[in-house]
């Protein structure tokens, strides 16, 4: 019988991104992370978001940041749902809730500072697509604050405060440290050095 910690037991896929902080090369289409827990990495910011399922299906439809109204009801709907994955000790659901928050305002600020939210001048290579950051093309100039899209202005502020709410939660503060202890056993039965941050 195989243990659920096998390497054997771990869907994969190839991936052109390296993380030291999440394992972009996990097949996420075949993964159930409320099943498969220890297979889940916090990781840094945002990663992740739109790939970890469930999570990703129940959260999404709710994401929206186009002004200060939906972003108003999407932050309250997805804070709920964070609360929601509290209440059930579901740490992957509540984390995964808190990145959308994060996403949601790092979004709007992107649409707010650039046109668009075009942040490079010139097409993504193609090498390069599905791969975030520069790629050697010029980081377009940010709008003057007066220039800025007040509702994306107010969007973003409306997503960061719920961010900042469900990342001071105290029951989530405690269901992470719980998470990172429950991964470092994981280390120990598989001698392998997980990346919890």
């Amino acid at each position: 019988m195989k243990s659920i910690f096998s390497k054997d037991n771990i869907p994969k896929r190839a991936s052109r991104v390296f993380s030291n902080s999440f394992d972009y090369g996990l097949d996420f289409n075949k993964i159930n992370f409320r099943e498969r827990p220890e297979l889940y990495r916090i990781g840094r910011g945002e990663q992740g978001v739109l790939l970890v399922e469930p999570y990703k299906s129940e959260i999404l439809p709710y994401w929206k940041f186009a002004d200060r109204d939906k972003a108003k009801i999407s932050s309250e709907k997805i804070y709920s749902l964070f609360l929601d994955y509290l209440d059930k000790d579901d740490f992957i659901g509540a984390d995964m809730a808190r990145k959308f928050l994060q996403m949601g305002y790092t979004r709007a600020r992107r649409y707010a500072n650039h046109k668009g939210g075009k942040k490079y001048n010139g097409a993504v290579p193609l090498d390069k697509k599905g791969l975030s950051g520069a790629h050697g093309r010029e980081q377009l100039l940010r709008a003057n604050f007066e220039d800025q899209d007040p509702e994306k202005v107010a969007a973003a502020k409306i997503f960061k405060l719920k961010w900042e709410e469900a990342k001071l939660n105290q029951k989530y503060i405690q269901l992470k440290l719980k998470f990172k202890q429950f991964m470092k056993e994981i280390d120990i039965a598989t001698n392998k050095k997980t990346h919890t941050k």
